[in-house]
């Protein structure tokens, strides 16, 4: 295990405060300070919920149809996920945050760790205090900013400015008594401890930070492994995890939705996973990758009192491939291997594995390689339009037009960033 003494350089872990909520209510100033709730999939459950609504008590994960008295009762705002939205608005917070440092790590649509430097500690909390005032002022979004000499002191720094001080939002764990902080909290809230060996540790009797911390290096290893002796070095200062200027390409991509109705048939089964393979390869360019594995999966709902039927098969390409008519082709052929008539499907997806480099994509037997850099320039044409006027803007007719499939949005507010038909009107 490779790892650097802390050289008094500081992380800082950005947070948008219950990031869908927020994104919700920039268009909707009416509903600041009122309990506001966003919903997943298929408005199923509860995924997001304002402060107002964490006060309230509702629990995160509710279903919706166990909600309705709570939300008529305290007149609470209700949203179906708007992914298109959410997906814009990370777009300008993260643009806005790399201004603050030459090196970033984007871990997740509402979250970026910073690299500040070797910052003194007098003016790392100013510093924090203008990142999250300019956030707040170009974006909409409220922040959270924790500071720390590691990225998992940085996590628990952001913690504790969202929850001990948030008018603040702002908190320098390396200009507070870090024992007292580690003392203050659970080892189960250590980010990379996890419900496992959080279980564990309680047996031992090991309840806090602390105690994780201040255990022997070779105990930890040994229950453990080199992962958890990594976290205790983190907290006790020792930097471990480096910023990540470009992510890793993912291991496997899986896209996939619920069905908004059950589909009784083929045809619209295989517009969805047409669909999907088309999203998946959309993703596999991003990451500038191939897939040498696809994989598709359907499923009937297991909550129903109906017959049931699940099945999963999957198929190594000739070569790896990132072309949307390629997946798509593939996935489609997988589909009609596994599809039996007489079911109400509730759910449907696309896995594509082993995936490489996109340089180890290459013409088959039958292909030149004019051909395959011409659909590559196509996709890097069509990629471009969705990102700049949404997605499917442009897409394969395989998908479908009415996408009577799609998931239930009952709730779902404008896409006012990316549609020239939703955007934000102001009357006098």
């Amino acid at each position: 295990m490779s790892c650097i003494r802390s050289d008094g350089r500081a992380i800082a872990l950005v947070d948008c405060n219950n990031f869908y909520v927020s994104c919700e209510r920039i268009f909707r100033p009416d509903l600041a300070a009122r309990p506001v709730i966003v919903l997943s999939n298929n408005d199923g459950n509860v995924v997001a919920r304002s402060n107002e609504v964490k006060k309230l008590g509702l629990k995160f994960g509710a279903p919706l149809h166990e909600c309705r008295e709570f939300i008529r009762k305290h007149g609470v705002s209700v949203f179906s996920s708007n992914y298109t939205l959410y997906g814009d608005i990370s777009h300008r917070v993260m643009e806005t945050l790399a201004a603050f440092s030459p090196r970033m790590e984007i871990y997740s649509i509402d979250e970026a760790f910073l690299d500040l430097g070797r910052m003194e500690h007098a003016a790392r909390e100013t510093y924090g205090k203008k990142i999250r005032q300019t956030v707040e002022r170009w974006t909409g979004i409220p922040i959270s900013v924790g500071i720390g000499p590691t990225k998992t002191l940085a996590k628990l720094a952001n913690h504790r400015a969202k929850h001990n001080c948030p008018q603040e939002g702002v908190f320098d764990i390396g200009g507070a008594d870090i024992d007292a902080v580690l003392e203050q909290t659970p080892v189960k809230e250590v980010w990379g401890i996890g419900p496992r060996y959080g279980a564990l540790l309680n047996r031992m009797g090991v309840h806090t930070a602390r105690q994780f911390r201040d255990l022997p290096d070779s105990w930890i290893r040994a229950h453990m492994t080199v992962v958890g002796l990594r976290t205790a070095w983190e907290l006790r200062g020792i930097s471990c995890l480096s910023i990540e200027d470009v992510a890793s390409p993912r291991k496997g991509i899986v896209s996939s939705r619920s069905f908004g109705t059950p589909v009784e048939s083929f045809e619209p089964l295989r517009e969805a996973v047409a669909s999907y393979a088309s999203r998946a390869a959309e993703k596999l360019r991003r990451q500038h990758c191939a897939a040498s594995f696809v994989g598709v999966f359907l499923a009937t709902n297991p909550f129903s009192d109906e017959p049931q039927y699940s099945n999963f098969i999957s198929y190594r390409l000739p070569l790896p491939t990132s072309s949307s008519f390629a997946l798509i082709r593939h996935a489609a052929h997988c589909l009609e291997r596994i599809y039996r008539e007489g079911f109400r499907y509730k759910k449907a997806g696309v896995m594509l594995a082993e995936i490489v480099d996109g340089r180890f994509e290459s013409a088959g037997l039958f292909e030149s390689a004019h051909e395959i850099t011409r659909e590559k320039r196509l996709f890097s044409v069509i990629d471009r339009v969705n990102e700049r006027f949404g997605a499917r803007t442009v897409f394969c007719a395989s998908e479908g037009i009415g996408q009577a499939w799609h998931m239930r949005r009952a709730f779902l507010s404008p896409r006012y960033t990316t549609s020239w038909n939703e955007i934000p009107v102001v009357r006098a």
